[in-house]
């Protein structure tokens, strides 16, 4: 790396650091949840090295650091990957004692080659497909989480944390500015912690759920959207501990309240012309958009599994609880699956309000993209707008995990789009997961059916 490289830095690195020694750089990369992987290294060497190595072991890891058979027909052959900075990426850490960067780093083989179910490589490959045939897809996320006690016993259920008040959260707030106000000081961090970061947040609210706040982010490239949404899951979580709660961003941490999604707004460019492809010359809806629409209505079912990758993330999916049970689609409605917010022309967009919180972000847009870009290429029509409340209607979706792995396996068309290897990868790691959460009986087991059958 050149001796002057923290001059080519983005403008919110250099600011942090300015008149600052830098200390160390976080070498870093998301794995198949979405945990930041790698090594700190000192400043120095980091200067020194134009790359790194790690394990692709890594992708074969479940949630609870077991390991999925995931190698292939060699066996499980630990391989080397090479790890390239993409110093695009390259922001503070200003929770740390000392100056920190991280930098999110780009995984390769020993032939250069994109290891394929590297999370950010199987987003670059869907965006790639978009761009070869004259498309800019753009997308924004929202991120919805809890802030809640500290709990560190599994065994006993979640609780909202303490408000800046001395009172626990209260719940049916939404949007209620009282209700932001009681976490005061743990947004005063996020913002904070952003704003060092170089993070534009275009807004917090008060959900629904006690505890529960979103954010909203700008719209731009997915790829880009996903390494901040990376991030901000880790900003947050830290401004929440220094005010000795947590925040979680399971799909459905508390019974009986709302879950935590990420919906993802999209809407797709002419590369040549920059129009929104969704909109004709008159401002009429264009058959691009009804394509794109019927795209997640077809292929979202067999995807699911990707935007809600746990046993818990099923939980989220009820009747009258903010988040939506089939895939129907209507203007400005909030009970269907696949909502069409209030806009103008040039911002006419589709919202996928199915992924969780608890999805990988980067494999939670490339999933919905790719459900898009097959409707884009498939061309056929979605079904009649749904016009009413959706949750009278019947649920279209699988209900648990097993279901949407099954789904998932056999979606040969979905899988050229992610990628073959990644889509094997996945399977079997989900697969070994699902198996060991089947193995534990849980309390409800215990309590109904102990002394009762």
């Amino acid at each position: 790396m050149a001796d002057d490289w923290t001059e080519a830095l983005p403008e919110a690195a250099r600011a942090y650091l300015e008149g600052r020694r830098l200390d160390e750089v976080e070498c870093i990369i998301p794995d198949l949840p979405g945990i930041a992987r790698g090594k700190a290294v000192p400043a120095s060497k980091f200067a020194r090295q134009d790359y790194f190595h790690l394990p692709d072991s890594i992708f074969y890891q479940t949630i609870t650091g077991e390991w999925g058979d995931a190698a292939g027909e060699d066996g499980f052959i630990e391989k080397d990957m090479i790890l390239r900075p993409d110093m695009e990426t390259a922001t503070a850490a200003p929770w740390t004692g000392d100056w920190t960067l991280q930098v999110i780093h780009d995984a390769f083989d020993r032939n250069n080659e994109p290891v394929p179910y590297s999370p950010r490589n199987v987003l670059k490959r869907v965006v790639q497909l978009y761009r070869d045939k004259g498309w800019e897809p753009v997308v924004a996320p929202e991120m919805e989480f809890f802030l809640v006690a500290r709990n560190i016993d599994p065994a006993k259920e979640i609780q909202p944390m303490m408000g800046r008040s001395g009172r626990p959260a209260a719940a049916r707030q939404a949007y209620s500015m009282t209700a932001v106000d009681e976490f005061g000081p743990v947004i005063d961090d996020i913002y904070d912690f952003a704003e060092a970061q170089g993070f534009e947040i275009d807004g917090i609210t008060q959900e629904g759920g006690a505890g529960q706040l979103e954010i909203n982010l700008q719209h731009g490239d997915p790829v880009r959207l996903a390494d901040e949404v990376f991030y901000f899951k880790r900003l947050i979580r830290e401004a929440a501990m220094r005010h000795e709660c947590y925040a979680t961003f399971m799909a459905k941490p508390i019974a009986d309240e709302p879950g935590s999604a990420m919906h993802i707004h999209h809407s797709v460019l002419d590369v040549n012309t920059g129009e929104n492809i969704f909109a004709n010359a008159d401002g009429e809806e264009t058959e691009h958009f009804k394509h794109f629409i019927a795209g997640l209505q077809n292929h979202m079912p067999k995807a699911l599994a990707v935007i809600a990758p746990y046993v818990n993330s099923y939980r989220r999916y009820v009747k009258d609880h903010a988040a939506p049970i089939n895939l129907e689609w209507g203007r400005d409605n909030r009970t269907t699956g696949i909502r069409v917010p209030l806009s103008g022309p040039k911002s006419r967009r589709v919202e996928n309000r199915l992924a969780g919180m608890d999805c990988n972000p980067y494999l939670g847009i490339a999933a919905s993209l790719a459900c898009g870009y097959l409707g884009l290429t498939q061309q056929k029509d979605p079904l009649p707008e749904f016009k009413g409340d959706a949750y009278v209607g019947e649920g279209d979706i699988p209900q648990v995990l097993g279901e949407a792995l099954d789904l998932f396996e056999q979606a040969t068309d979905l899988h050229e789009v992610l990628g073959p290897d990644f889509a094997r990868v996945y399977s079997i790691v989900k697969r070994a997961e699902y198996e060991e959460f089947l193995q534990v009986i849980s309390p409800w087991e215990r309590e109904h059916l102990l002394m009762n059958v």
